[in-house]
């Protein structure tokens, strides 16, 4: 039985206003595939601090994230040599408050705002495209992004 990695991710997103939500999306360093900042647990830290670090190292996003993950999704993780490994990752939605100009892997990755709706149809991962869509019709109603909302102000 092949060991499941388990990995951690940040959803970025803002509310513009006319109180619509985008998704900051970017691009993987290998097949250039639009994904979400995400990365492997990392010890001594909380899943969502992990997270939050790989929001700032791969899109430059620095803003306020849950403790809850918005849901988890699947994808095969091709390693360096070759070997794929079936990793769980679990997604904790991050409100942007600023986005810098220069981070740690700026000249590797391309970042960009989508709606939910554009970002659902940009993944290969059928999981992930059906926790963007939460997002398209009724994000205030998703109680994860209630609550954060509500410990935001």
């Amino acid at each position: 039985m092949p060991k499941i990695g388990e990995q951690i991710a940040a959803l970025p997103i803002r509310w513009d206003e006319k109180d619509r939500v985008s998704v900051l999306m970017v691009t993987s360093r290998g097949s250039r595939r639009w994904v979400m900042p995400k990365g492997w647990e990392m010890n001594g830290k909380k899943p969502w601090a992990a997270a939050e670090i790989e929001a700032l190292e791969e899109a430059g996003a620095k803003g306020f994230i849950g403790h809850v993950p918005l849901g988890t999704y699947r994808y095969p993780k091709i390693l360096d040599d070759g070997q794929i490994i079936p990793c769980v990752v679990s997604v904790y939605p991050m409100f942007v408050e600023k986005l810098k100009r220069d981070w740690k892997e700026r000249k590797e990755r391309s970042r960009r705002w989508f709606s939910p709706k554009a970002a659902a149809k940009r993944v290969d991962e059928e999981e992930l495209a059906q926790l963007l869509m939460m997002l398209h019709k009724k994000p205030h109603k998703v109680p994860v992004i209630r609550e954060l909302l509500a410990e935001a102000s």
